[in-house]
């Protein structure tokens, strides 16, 4: 397929007049419009506004769909035992369904071709299906709890142990590769140490298995971790082995130097959830000094019930513009930056090779946008458009592995069945 528009390859190539030629699953070429359709007259065209990588949401919460909005105003923990938790526990098999297909179709509509998606303790096989199903590139984990958990979560260590393995051994590379494992262990506070050695151990044992955790995201956490370990989030995590290239923690906001630089030291990889911090008052994480650090960040949604959105574009305004108030320095985190964090920086995490830019040889992950709003006009930088003005209904067609999954309304699951199916289940949280 060729696909022609303005290209925004990467954090810093625009090409106006540009294409992208994909054959199969692969892009074979990126450059000027003529030299495409001279180099490939017979390929099948489509012309958008704008052309660019599939977004990666390296931290979502899928399954949490159904719960988008039954949060508000609410602390972290607080949002999570007396909410969150016992709407997992009470999903069945149809329900955790249902919720991930709609958080993919949620994302794969809106730009974001992959994901690393936090599930939940139960029927977490039901999402691996629905991301095969749906189309996206996904790194997914089973959550385990095996402490201070609620009835319907709370499990015995080995037996979530063994589960995770029993779908490693399942899903992890299926559907032609685009579905990996990541061990999930939720966070320190619900999990023994037991589980977080056995969750690292676990994850020794299969090649390109990631581990995926929450960590820091608030004072009160951090501070139930002191009490029960003696050390600060970081520093326990990284003595029972949940640091390194293969870690994936979600928001580390409350960390110490100390911290910081174990964080540099492992090359472990820290994903930015911007609007779910600020919604549960959790705080600004030091973003542009981990990046100074050369510390990989990535960029997240974190779950509908506290952002209300997987639209990975509203995530990088929110980044950059949060960054610099905070800051009171308006370069901090600019657009480049955020649209590195977005793409290459999430596929680096998730553990995908060649994905997350538009270059020949790379995986035919690939966007198109449509710029004919208000909004929209006039497009003087349209690197600035994609992080400040785009949203995730400007985009008209998603294509992942070199399959296209949503093209102007048009996915590869019955979208509308499941929205009405959604709404019925979730009257009862």
């Amino acid at each position: 397929m060729l696909l022609a528009g303005t290209l925004v390859a990467d954090s810093t190539t625009v090409i106006e007049d540009g294409a992208v030629v994909t054959i199969e699953d692969e892009i074979v070429f990126v450059g000027p419009h003529h030299e495409a359709t001279e180099r490939y007259p017979d390929h099948e065209r489509r012309a958008f506004d704008i052309v660019a990588p599939g977004l990666v949401g390296a931290h979502i919460h899928s399954v949490q769909s159904l719960g988008r909005g039954i949060a508000d105003d609410e602390e972290l923990l607080d949002w999570l035992f007396d909410h969150v938790l016992p709407m997992e526990a009470e999903m069945d098999a149809e329900a955790m369904s249902v919720a991930a297909t709609l958080g993919y179709l949620e994302c794969i509509e809106s730009g974001t071709t992959t994901v690393i998606d936090h599930l939940t303790v139960t029927h977490a096989e039901q999402a691996f299906e629905a991301a095969g199903s749906v189309g996206i590139r996904g790194v997914l984990g089973k959550v385990l709890m095996d402490t201070d958990s609620p009835d319907g979560l709370l499990e015995e260590t080995e037996a979530g142990l063994r589960e995770s393995e029993r779908l490693i051994e399942k899903y992890h590379g299926a559907f032609d590769d685009r579905i990996r494992y990541a061990v999930t262990p939720r966070f320190a506070v619900t999990c023994t140490e037991d589980c977080l050695r056995g969750a690292r151990d676990l994850a020794d044992q299969y090649e390109g298995v990631r581990l995926h955790t929450h960590a820091s995201e608030n004072e009160s956490e951090c501070e139930r971790v002191r009490e029960k370990t003696g050390k600060e989030n970081i520093e326990w995590l990284h003595e029972v082995g949940l640091t390194g290239p293969d870690v994936v923690l979600a928001h580390c906001i409350w960390t110490n130097e100390h911290e910081r630089d174990l964080l540099a030291e492992t090359d472990t990889n820290v994903v930015h959830c911007p609007s779910a911090n600020m919604k549960l008052a959790s705080g600004v994480a030091p973003i542009d000094e981990y990046r100074e650090r050369g510390i990989t960040v990535a960029l997240g949604n974190d779950g509908p019930p506290c952002n209300n959105t997987l639209d990975a574009f509203t995530e990088m305004r929110q980044a950059s513009l949060l960054a610099k108030v905070d800051a009171l320095e308006p370069t901090a985190l600019p657009a480049r930056n955020v649209f590195e964090m977005a793409t290459t920086n999430g596929a680096q995490a998730a553990g995908f090779d060649r994905v997350g830019k538009l270059e020949p040889g790379w995986k035919a992950d690939v966007i198109g946008l449509s710029t004919e709003s208000s909004r929209a006009t006039p497009v003087h930088d349209p690197l600035s458009h994609l992080v400040f003005a785009a949203h995730g209904d400007d985009v008209e067609f998603t294509m992942v592995d070199g399959r296209v999954v949503y093209d102007q309304g048009h996915t590869t699951v019955d979208a509308p069945a499941i929205r009405a199916r959604a709404r019925e289940l979730a009257t009862q949280y």
